[in-house]
């Protein structure tokens, strides 16, 4: 790409639980205690795809909340085993039905009446989005010094491109791309096609200004090239914003334009050593 053009990765696997989801987690739990609807002695409770069932679990053992977990049987062994060294209760959803499957699970576990349970409900809760409208925004607007054009944002629950995405609206005119796999069956963890999948109650169609669709063989090359060439050690779902990013940037280059494009790091490649990512020859 030209020197006019750059891609800018923001590294939320630094983050103590290793995700972005820490921020979703932290802002869930704090809402709930706020609003007084997570109450000493209740179980929180989610569907998750891995990530943020982590940093439930995280936080769950600081401030001693139990959490109890729906989680598709097809998550990396490396996440089942975090999951359980601190302490969480997981029960497994069909492996081949995603975080749609777990979502309908954790829903047919529990009632709206069970007070024994806060169902903290991540596809749905507006806390989601917030935590990223209150820190992953401004965290990239004031790193990137308000240069911004472009933010890449891969789509599971919605909420990173949402709240952050807001926050840009607000500060500028800034160009807003979700990722989503290319089709409905793929390796993509976390991440949802949402043609065919449950949409998330927080997402708002009309705030992306496209959605980029990215194959999972995309996102593995993008995250194995990013770990040979540049020594960033990434998941699949980094890899799909980086493919994206660099789809995007090579289009501004094309039209002759300037750009600076910011993907978001969702989290490490640790977390998917016994997967297909990291089959290599």
């Amino acid at each position: 790409l030209p020197a006019s053009i750059k891609i800018h990765l923001k590294m939320e696997w630094v983050n103590p639980g290793g995700s972005i989801k820490d921020r979703t987690a932290l802002s869930i739990i704090q809402a709930a205690i706020a609003a007084g609807n997570l109450l000493r002695g209740q179980t929180l409770i989610d569907a998750t795809s891995g990530n943020t069932g982590i940093a439930y679990a995280m936080l769950g053992a600081a401030l001693e909340i139990p959490v109890m977990l729906v989680v598709p049987g097809s998550a990396s062994e490396e996440r089942k085993r975090t999951l359980a060294a601190y302490g969480a209760h997981v029960v497994y959803s069909d492996p081949y039905e995603g975080s749609d499957g777990a979502i309908r699970l954790v829903r047919d576990l529990i009632t709206d009446t069970d007070s024994n349970y806060f169902y903290a409900d991540q596809y749905n809760n507006q806390a989601n989005a917030v935590a990223h409208y209150t820190t992953t925004g401004p965290e990239i607007w004031d790193q990137i010094s308000g240069a911004l054009t472009h933010f890449v944002a891969a789509l599971g629950t919605t909420g990173t491109l949402m709240g952050a995405g807001r926050y840009f609206r607000h500060r500028g005119t800034v160009e807003l791309i979700g990722v989503q796999p290319a089709e409905a069956f793929h390796g993509i963890e976390g991440l949802k096609h949402l043609p065919t999948a449950i949409v998330p109650g927080i997402f708002d169609s009309s705030l992306p200004d496209r959605i980029e669709g990215v194959d999972t063989e995309e996102a593995f090359d993008a995250a194995r090239t990013l770990a040979r060439i540049e020594g960033y050690f990434v998941g699949s779902s980094t890899g799909a914003n980086l493919a994206a990013a660099a789809r995007i940037g090579s289009d501004l280059a094309r039209e002759g334009e300037a750009g600076r494009i910011v993907a978001v790091g969702c989290d490490g490649g640790s977390r998917y050593l016994s997967t297909g990512l990291w089959e290599l020859d």
